[in-house]
């Protein structure tokens, strides 16, 4: 998993709760990495599976409720690190429809073996996009986070429905602007 989600998960936590607590949350992870990342590196997903484990014990919050939040915190971080993709979008709907033929072609030039989602656009309309996600994750709910930042982002409200599908770690994104 690209080492920018690493730090930028660790980012989150120093700000919203401190230093101390992200700290905290990488020790009682007992990562092989030992919480050093940088933002360029690649490291194992089980790494993050382990930081997530223990931040749903010590905050007694869902899975899916802090990859939704870490979603949009990170969106502003990949916004920032990668702003020149961004300007080529108008809207929302533009960055979801150039996602895997833009932006994930981008990531993939810089780290070629990163596991990325894919997302297909199954119906699109001025006010509605229905969007397949696929992966070999279960992190649709950090996706989710990320769609709702990057709304914000276009200045867009959107209401998102969430449909899993029979295959594993396959979703649909129904995304409505309000």
């Amino acid at each position: 998993m690209l080492g920018i989600v690493f730090t930028s998960l660790v980012e989150m936590l120093e700000e919203q709760v401190s230093f101390e607590f992200a700290d905290e949350v990488l020790q009682e992870a007992n990562l092989t990495s030992h919480g050093a990342f940088t933002s360029v590196g690649y490291y194992p997903f089980e790494e993050i599976d382990k930081i997530l484990t223990v931040l749903t014990h010590k905050t007694g919050k869902p899975l899916e409720q802090l990859l939704f939040e870490f979603g949009v915190y990170l969106f502003g971080c990949l916004a920032s690190a990668h702003e020149q993709v961004l300007s080529r979008a108008h809207t929302l709907f533009d960055m979801l429809e150039h996602l895997d033929d833009d932006i994930h072609v981008q990531v993939k030039k810089l780290y070629p073996d990163a596991d990325l989602p894919k997302f297909t656009v199954i119906e699109r309309t001025d006010a509605y996009m229905r969007l397949g996600y696929y992966s070999t994750r279960e992190l649709y709910a950090l996706a989710e986070g990320l769609m709702h930042a990057a709304a914000v982002h276009f200045e867009q409200a959107i209401n998102v429905v969430v449909e899993r599908k029979e295959k594993p770690y396959h979703f649909e994104f129904h995304i409505s602007l309000k």
